[in-house]
Order: structure tokens, then C-alpha cells, then sequence
């Protein structure tokens, strides 16, 4: 005896996603006519026949977003989350929220668990290393943070601009002598593309680069700021604002207050503890509320997938 086709198998085989297929057995009239018929077509030919109770159920259960962050201690990712549960809860979803921890491994267990608990849809921090392609099947209803796939929905932030952005700022100022503090550039956006900006601003200004790349946090920073300083340093322009706090505090240790530090982030505690840093805010909630809105626009209208920016804005 053959194993009863699930809503999962009909999903599959129309081409669409779980939640479409249950909008369809609802007779939900915003669904699509061509789709409708697609989901009804498979139905049909299987003679598929959806529980009462798991219908039940399903109509009584809130609508579930999963939503996976690479580290939950990252304040920025806190940021664009707020911005992702303030859209969802507005319009009656709740989330379900995970760590991949920068783990490939670990993102598709993750991936395999929000499956079987049939969430609507999905909204991944995407990180280097990670096999995207796998995601295929998620496509109708996933969005990415951080990094553009073809085929896939994103919204991303405009990190070689950001870094442009700060420079012209400083340039403006009359400094000339300017370093920049990164990550290793085998991190695609915050370290390949925030490098990118800081060079092509010195190729078009006829500036001599200096910069050392390391990790992502503050001890990496304050011991690039040892090896990067010299006398006639006038600003240290750091990848992120969790490099800038070790930079910050190098240069205070050292007593070096004529050197501007600047950072990306916008973190609060940055300011709080030196309040003179500048920083570029990237827009971390506003990509939040796009990411959000573009799923369920992809969820419950059937918007094909699109890659979105979040505006970037200089904070003094």
C-alpha cells in the first residue's frame, strides 16, 4: 500500500509552497487562478484527501515564520529581527527564531526541523560558506539577509558604499592620512566588499592605502590599531563598529585622541563608551521590514522573488 500524499508532497509536485497549497483547500479567493488550478491538477490526479483534524488544527495554529540569525548575540542582526517581528506580528504570524552559529551544518539542521513543523515561510542571515543551492526548494518562501543569490529573494546591505560613504565624509574634512581596519576578505561582504570601498576611494582620491585585516571582534581590532598606527595617522576607518571599540580603545591606552575612529553598525554601546566615534548605520531594521514584508508579499499574493537594498546613513 502506497503512503498517503501529504499537503508537503502536493507542495512538491505543484510547484509551490506548503502554505499555498493549504490557502487552495481553504478556498482562499486571493490565490492565484493559474495557481489554483496547478495545486487542484495534482490533487486530482492523486485523489488526495486533507484531514479534517489536521485541517482543524491548521485553521486554529498562528501562521509560523522561521527565522535563522548566525549569532544571537550580533546587534546588528538584533536590529533587523526587531524590524522582521515588528511586519510579522502586525499581520498575525509568529516566529520561531534559531542559530546557525556560522555553521553550514548546523543551518540545515535547522533547515530540516522548520520543514517538519511545515513553518510558511523562512528568513535566513545568510554567511560564507554556506551552499545556498541547497535552498532551492525553499525559493517561493524564503528571503535572505546579507547576501543576493540568483533565483532567491534578498535584502542586503550596501557595504562597499557604506565605507565610500565615511570616506568622502572624512576627505571632506581636509584628512588625508587615513587606514583602514577590516576582516579577512574570505568574509564576502563585511570583509571582501567593505575593503573594496575603502580602495576604490583611495584609487579615485590618490590616496595611499593602509589597512590590516583580521577577525570579526574587538581584540582583533585593538591589535590591528598597534600594527596599522603611525604618527601621521589622522583616522582609523574600521569595518565594523565591534573592531572600532578595540581600535578605540588602542588609541586611548596610547593616548592618540587626534586620531578619528569611525565603524559601521551604528551599536549603541560604541557611543555610549566613546561617544566621538562616528559610524554608518546600514539600516539593520529597516532590512528587518523589507525581508519581512517581501516574504509574506511572496506568501500570500505570489510576488516573485526580488533582491532589495537597505538605505545606508552616516551617524555623527
Amino acid at each position: 500500500m502506497h503512503k498517503p500524499l501529504t499537503i508537503l508532497d502536493i507542495a512538491r509536485l505543484s510547484g509551490v509552497g506548503k502554505s499555498t497549497v493549504s490557502r487552495v483547500l481553504n478556498q482562499d479567493p486571493k490565490v492565484k487562478d493559474e495557481t489554483r488550478e496547478r495545486v487542484n491538477a495534482v490533487i486530482r490526479e492523486h485523489g488526495f484527501e486533507p484531514s479534517k483534524s489536521a485541517r482543524s488544527m491548521r485553521t486554529r495554529s498562528p501562521r509560523l515564520i522561521g527565522i535563522i540569525v548566525s549569532r544571537l548575540d550580533s546587534a546588528s542582526e538584533n536590529r533587523s529581527v526587531r524590524g522582521i517581528l515588528e511586519t510579522l506580528y502586525a499581520r498575525g504570524y509568529d516566529a520561531m527564531l534559531m542559530e546557525s552559529e556560522f555553521s553550514p551544518d548546523k543551518t540545515d539542521e535547522h533547515l530540516a526541523l522548520l520543514a517538519r513543523r511545515g513553518v510558511d515561510g523562512l528568513i535566513l542571515f545568510a554567511f560564507t560558506g554556506l551552499d545556498l543551492d541547497k535552498l532551492a526548494d525553499w525559493r517561493d518562501r524564503l528571503v535572505l539577509i546579507a547576501r543576493p543569490w540568483p533565483g532567491l529573494a534578498s535584502v542586503c546591505h550596501d557595504d562597499e558604499g557604506a565605507i565610500a560613504l565615511m570616506l568622502q565624509h572624512l576627505l571632506a574634512q581636509g584628512l588625508r592620512h587615513i587606514g583602514f581596519v577590516g576582516v579577512h576578505a574570505e568574509d564576502v561582504t563585511t570583509g571582501g566588499q567593505r575593503l573594496a570601498g575603502y580602495l576604490r576611494v583611495c584609487t579615485e582620491q590618490g590616496l595611499e592605502p593602509h589597512y590590516a585585516l583580521g577577525e570579526l571582534d574587538y581584540q582583533s581590532g585593538y591589535q590591528l590599531a598597534a600594527r596599522l598606527l603611525q604618527p601621521q595617522t589622522q583616522a582609523l576607518v574600521c569595518a565594523t563598529d565591534t573592531i572600532a571599540l578595540g581600535v578605540a580603545k588602542y588609541l586611548q591606552e596610547v593616548g592618540r585622541a587626534d586620531v578619528v575612529v569611525t565603524g559601521v553598525g551604528n551599536n549603541a554601546l560604541l557611543r555610549f563608551l566613546f561617544p566621538k566615534v562616528m559610524s554608518v548605520d546600514l539600516g539593520y531594521k529597516r532590512a528587518g521590514h523589507l525581508a519581512a514584508e517581501q516574504l509574506l508579499a511572496q506568501i500570500e499574493s505570489g510576488a516573485a522573488p526580488c533582491q532589495l537594498q537597505a538605505p545606508s546613513q552616516l551617524v555623527e
